[in-house]
């Protein structure tokens, strides 16, 4: 699955949150609509059976409740890709990555494996912590293994952890620094990782217990070294190196996505662009986390989430853009965006209302965040009624409506979809921020009662704005046409 990932540590945040968001992107050619539900413990399944591998297993009989982002036709499985469990602890999966025939021909890839149809479902109910999910899913891709290679991020309100899979059943996997944030494309993203520290304290790192022997006896480590070097005391290992892909198609699909976003968060800590330019849009060695120049904002993460190159000659929608340039790199905002989801685990808050959802359906570039309470049993229908007919009456098929018609008409309708976006931003941080001064007010006894309230609230909101806005643009599309005439009837 084609996705963009951003993690924020609690430090490098505007208010202290940690926050992890993730696009996620349908295959070219394909275009699959999502809802925004709540598996409570009663609708969690004891026996797992995967409907693209078949891979079955038994499930722990204790699931805690959680949010997740499934297909709403759910021909391919369940494909849960974002959700908080009711502890507060956070899951996005996945960003499908890249390796290299060396590390797929030593463990090779298990057609009857996990994947990203599988992972929230047989993870997320039934962790505690960031670590304890890392934990678990090494421990599943160890017993089962994968079908695909796969980044996935685990999030509680003090840590933000990064796992990547490596061939069919190793894995590693590195703790986000406080003070950083990392982004990553469709590619294995991680830089270096300190062996020493993932097989002794496991502070920021950790690995499949047989990493070691894995690298030395199918000769994966790609640095020179002096003699007596001792891998098991290397605390910057080259990653990329040894597992990543070194693939010509790389430049144009993944790692101009890095350079947008780290060129947008950190616009003069390096020179982006130009012949001295420090780093470029095909550049291999985009750091993998960066200190912020500014503390990063709910919308910072929107916007770069949504990016189409705005202000390069990459842009395709600019007027005087550089023609051989256009659609020379996959954007960020893309035609085929199904959802971004925003995970925001506020500390500073009682643990009842910690944990918030920011979600956007339909191509980024045309849509609006919205944020949703995730201690709760229900969604409102407005999200969670997703069907496989086009219809207004849901967020996903009225975004994907917007975003049709405004890519056709894009000058004259970006005036419309720039209120909308700040029209439902300001208004979600209104509401929220009256729901958080009522509840702790208030006090209620029934809090998943009271959030659900709220969310109806901010769902009527949602649709209000979104309704108002598709009118607006279906307005100026159909003065657009290229069969209008000037003169009406005499």
């Amino acid at each position: 699955m084609a996705c963009t990932t951003i993690l924020v540590g609690k430090k490098a945040s505007y208010d202290g949150s940690t926050m992890m968001a993730r696009n996620e992107d349908s295959p070219s050619g394909v275009f699959t609509s999502k809802k925004f539900i709540v598996v409570n413990p009663e609708e969690q399944p004891r026996h797992y059976k995967s409907v693209i591998s078949k891979v079955e297993m038994d499930l722990p009989d204790n699931p805690m409740r959680y949010t997740a982002m499934p297909d709403a036709p759910s021909k391919q499985g369940i494909w849960g890709e974002a959700g908080i469990n009711e502890v507060n602890v956070a899951m996005s999966a996945t960003e499908t990555i890249t390796s290299n025939p060396r590390v797929l021909g030593a463990d090779p890839l298990v057609s009857g494996g996990i994947g990203e149809e599988d992972y929230v479902t047989i993870v997320l109910p039934y962790i505690r912590s960031a670590r304890e999910g890392v934990k678990r899913l090494g421990m599943l891709h160890e017993q089962f293994g994968t079908y695909e290679m796969n980044g996935i991020g685990l999030q509680d309100k003090d840590e933000i952890w990064w796992f990547e899979s490596i061939g069919g059943h190793h894995w590693i996997a590195k703790r986000v620094p406080d003070d950083r944030y990392v982004v990553v494309p469709n590619q294995l993203g991680i830089d270096y990782l300190d062996l020493v520290d993932a097989f002794g304290e496991q502070a920021s790192c950790m690995c499949s217990a047989d990493l070691l022997e894995f690298i030395t006896e199918n000769h994966l480590d790609l640095v020179r070294h002096e003699d007596g070097y001792c891998l098991k005391n290397e605390r910057a290992f080259d990653v990329r190196a040894a597992f990543g892909s070194h693939d010509d198609s790389d430049h144009t699909y993944n790692t101009c996505r890095a350079w947008f976003m780290e060129r947008y968060l950190n616009p003069n800590t390096y020179l982006w662009d130009g012949e001295d330019a420090d780093f470029t849009p095909e550049s291999d060695d985009l750091p993998w986390s960066m200190v912020p120049e500014k503390l990063i904002t709910v919308e910072d993460v929107k916007y770069v989430l949504s990016a189409h190159y705005q202000g390069t000659p990459y842009d395709p929608y600019a007027k005087h853009s550089c023609h051989t340039k256009k659609n020379k790199y996959r954007v960020i905002g893309i035609n085929r965006n199904n959802f971004v989801a925003l995970t925001q685990l506020r500390p500073y808050m009682p643990k009842e209302i910690m944990a918030v959802q920011w979600i956007a359906e339909g191509c980024n570039v045309f849509n609006a965040f919205v944020p949703f309470y995730a201690n709760i049993t229900k969604t409102p229908e407005y999200i969670a009624n997703t069907t496989a007919e086009v219809t207004t009456e849901n967020f996903y098929w009225a975004n994907r409506l917007i975003g049709t018609l405004a890519d056709a008409h894009f000058q004259t309708t970006a005036i419309f979809i720039e209120r909308y976006q700040n029209q439902v931003h300001s208004k979600g941080h209104a509401l929220l921020s009256k729901f958080d001064k009522q509840f702790m007010t208030e006090k209620p006894n029934q809090v998943q009662h009271f959030l659900e309230g709220c969310n109806e609230e901010m769902a009527k909101m949602a649709k209000e704005e979104t309704q108002k806005t598709l009118s607006s643009v279906l307005y100026t599309a159909s003065n657009g046409m290229k069969n209008s005439f000037a003169r009406s009837d005499a």
